[in-house]
Order: structure tokens, then sequence, then C-alpha cells
């Protein structure tokens, strides 16, 4: 159930329209690192979450809450970059304002270079924000990524907060209005925060690396491929130890030779770690047994009901309901 409160949850602010930049901002209205993004995401990632991890599903449904403020913010700044376009637009009279701007070629160019990035936008809008990105490609649900394991969904949640912050930083460099400015500040800002809450999620759940159940080869686990020519680099990528799984990461300086004297790799010796393919395998049990108890334990087949209400599993013999045991 949602309630919609009719203040923002920010007080967006505009000192003037500028339809340029209203442009631009709707990359993050109907755009694929957006606001609707976010939200549709991580709504629909809470499904999978409400029985087995009820913690889970909450912070998900919260989130995605808010994200769907964070919407309307945007919207509510693109409506008022936009402010006068649409009643301008239902004046037909030969003597409107609009008419008066497009009859000189100057203002006309001016009008159409406001909008070139989406040449359709006010034609299509009649001055209120799209749900389509900069360029005037519709949103679609394929930028929703829900994988129904809490361990990629979370890591995925947090590569889509880092995009919207940086957009968010992208385009405080295209405007110089201080309220438009103080707003995008602030949205910026709760995606930091959204990025924290979803790694504190994530740590929380053990182990929760390798993302899922499977556990890998640890004949192939560290190693480093130098697959390209020129001048080649160390670092903690291809040096020292593994950051996830501990191992020492193996640098083969030269893959085309090491794929040859192993075999095309079938005989890839296991190097660096303390790991086998006979821990691994039982690892992936384990994990798999965890995983399986979490959802399979706390996730009724019959009478299902969604939400609890007080007094629905009393002993009420006389009970109509087939729900009320």
């Amino acid at each position: 159930m949602f309630h919609h409160i009719k203040e923002l949850q920010f007080n967006a602010r505009v000192s003037k329209p500028d339809p340029r930049f209203a442009t631009l901002l709707l990359d993050q209205f109907g755009g694929p690192n957006g606001e609707l993004k976010a939200a549709m995401q991580y709504f629909v990632q809470a499904f999978s979450a409400r029985q087995p991890y009820p913690d889970k599903y909450d912070l998900l449904m919260d989130i995605a809450t808010e994200e769907f403020s964070h919407l309307e913010i945007v919207g509510a700044t693109i409506q008022m970059l936009l402010s006068g376009i649409n009643g301008e637009l239902k004046n037909v009279a030969e003597g409107s304002e609009i008419m008066k701007l497009l009859s000189g070629k100057g203002a006309k160019e001016d009008m159409i270079h406001a909008v070139k990035i989406n040449p359709q936008f006010l034609n299509e809008s009649g001055g209120g924000p799209l749900v389509s990105d900069a360029n005037g490609n519709p949103w679609q649900g394929s930028y929703v990524n829900a994988n129904g394991d809490l361990t990629v969904d979370f890591q995925s949640n947090i590569g889509a907060e880092s995009r919207a912050k940086i957009v968010y930083e992208y385009l405080l460099q295209f405007t110089d209005d201080p309220g438009v400015k103080e707003t995008l500040q602030f949205l910026m800002t709760r995606e930091i925060a959204h990025f924290q809450m979803f790694q504190a999620a994530l740590e929380s759940i053990t182990p929760h690396f390798p993302p899922g159940v499977l556990q890998g080869d640890p004949r192939f686990s560290n190693k480093y491929f130098n697959m390209s020519n020129g001048t080649s680099f160390r670092g903690p990528w291809n040096e020292g130890t593994s950051p996830g799984l501990g191992e020492s990461w193996e640098y083969i300086a030269d893959p085309l030779n090491h794929v040859l004297k192993t075999h095309g790799l079938v005989q890839e010796p296991t190097i660096g770690t303390e790991r086998s393919m006979e821990s691994a395998e039982l690892k992936t049990m384990q994990v798999s047994k965890i995983r399986t108890m979490e959802v399979k334990g706390n996730t009724p087949k019959t009478d299902l009901s969604w939400t609890e209400y007080e007094g629905d599993y009393k002993n009420t013999s006389d009970s109509k309901d087939p729900f009320v045991r």
C-alpha cells in the first residue's frame, strides 16, 4: 500500500526556466541509470526476499520507495525548468508569445537548439517530463537487474548507485542555477548513502563471496593472463593476494605458450591456493545447504498470505476463512 504525501522529500527549487538542462535531466528520470530504474530494480528484487530475508525485504522496499520520491523530485525539477512552455504551446493565437518567438529565425533556432539533444521532447511532452532519456529513448524493463540471489542483487545495486552518482556529478557541471545545484547535490548524496546501505547488507550475508552458491575451480580462480601486447603493469589485481579468496595471484606472462603447455588448460596445475576441487565442492554443498534452508525453511507452500493480521492464526474452528488456523 502506497500513501502519497504531496510534499517533496527535498524541496526542489529553480531560479528560472532552462529547457536545455531539463532535457539533460531526463536521463535521471527515464534513463538507464536514473531514479525510475533504481526504484523498479529494488522493488522487484524485494519480492523474493519477503519471507526468507524479511530484514532485506524491508531494506529494499524502503530504498525503492525513496527512489520513487527522488523520481518525483527530478520530475518536479524538469517541470519547473520548462515553466510556461505548456501554456504557450496551447496558445494558438497568432499574437501569442510563443508564435512571436518562432516567427523570428534566430529565436526559432535558439528554441530548437535548447532541445536539440531530443528534438521531439516538446512535441511529445507539451512541456513536461517524459519517461525517456535525454536522447528520447524510452525507459525499458531491461534496465532492471533482479537475479533472485541477494549476493548478486546487492552487488548490482552498489553498481547502480555508483552510476547514478556519477551522472549527477556530470549534470552538476551543466547548470549554474543555485536551486537546481542544491537539489542535485541532495540526490547525489543519497546515492552515496544507499551505496553504503547495500554494502552493509551484502556484508551481513555469510558467506557472500563468490556471489551465488557454486564455488570456482581453484585451478583458474587466481590466474592473471597478460592478454595484450605492449607495456604491462602489475598491481593488486595481478600480484600479491586476491581480495576475495585470499589466494596468491599467478601472473601468466605468455598466455599462448602457457595454453599450449597445459594442453588448452586441461592439465592446469593448482598453484598459489590451499583450495582443491574437493574442498571447493564441499564448500558448494555447504553454501547450497545454507541457502536452501534459509529459503525453504522460511517459505510456506500452502495457505499463503502476504500479510499477517492480528487474530489470523488463532485456533478458530468456526471460522469460514481457510487461512485462519
